[in-house]
């Protein structure tokens, strides 16, 4: 059975779905909905995603949206008891608090700044910079003695925040200053079956 994996391909949040994906080896099948047109509002698309948001699966008549959700969905499902997801109560509560950081700091910091420069939404580009730094700052003192954000193996937690953080540069942030950082972007790009996603144009760095 083939996933359908509902997208935008310059989406971080539809990337790191299509990341797990690809590392699970789940077959899959990108659907690239035309946001421009309004495609994630229409009446069939809204049955899988009420909100109108991407991405979202279809999985055998199972629908989910959230990347994040979609995360812990496939994990569960077709990884079940593996280091993606640790069984550990105190490290399954640290992969949670990265996940809650993907969407709190992560999406308010490099993901806005992103949108601001590769989409041109009128998120305050100023303030998503100082975030993104702020959040940077915690980040490369987190890696500075280990080499993934939770155990001594790559998990879901490290998925999420893979992709808005490796294409942090397209919206201005300069991850020069963050070495451990770059060593962790390089660390999930050498993980067997790693698939990037669609890069844009850098900005001037800031």
């Amino acid at each position: 059975m083939t996933v359908k994996l509902y997208r935008n391909p310059k989406s971080g949040h539809c990337h790191r779905v299509e990341l797990m994906l690809a590392f699970l080896g789940v077959p899959y099948q990108t659907i690239d909905l035309d946001m421009a047109n309004g495609a994630h509002k229409a009446p069939d698309y809204l049955k899988i995603s009420p909100f109108g948001l991407v991405p979202a699966i279809d999985d055998d008549g199972y629908t989910l949206a959230d990347s994040n959700a979609i995360l812990i969905y496939l994990v569960q499902t077709y990884a079940k008891g593996s280091d993606w997801m640790p069984a550990d109560p105190k490290e399954a509560a640290e992969v949670q608090r990265w996940l809650t950081i993907a969407a709190d700091n992560i999406y308010s910091g490099p993901c806005a700044a992103r949108l601001v420069k590769v989409f041109g939404t009128k998120h305050d580009h100023a303030a998503a910079l100082a975030k993104s730094h702020d959040l940077f700052k915690v980040i490369e003192a987190h890696l500075a003695n280990r080499d993934w954000l939770v155990t001594d193996n790559v998990t879901i937690a490290d998925v999420a925040g893979y992709s808005y953080i490796a294409h942090a540069p397209e919206g201005g942030v300069d991850l020069a200053p963050y070495p451990n950082i770059r060593s962790w972007l390089s660390r999930i790009e050498a993980t067997p079956n790693f698939i990037g996603m669609a890069t844009s144009p850098v900005p001037e760095l800031a």
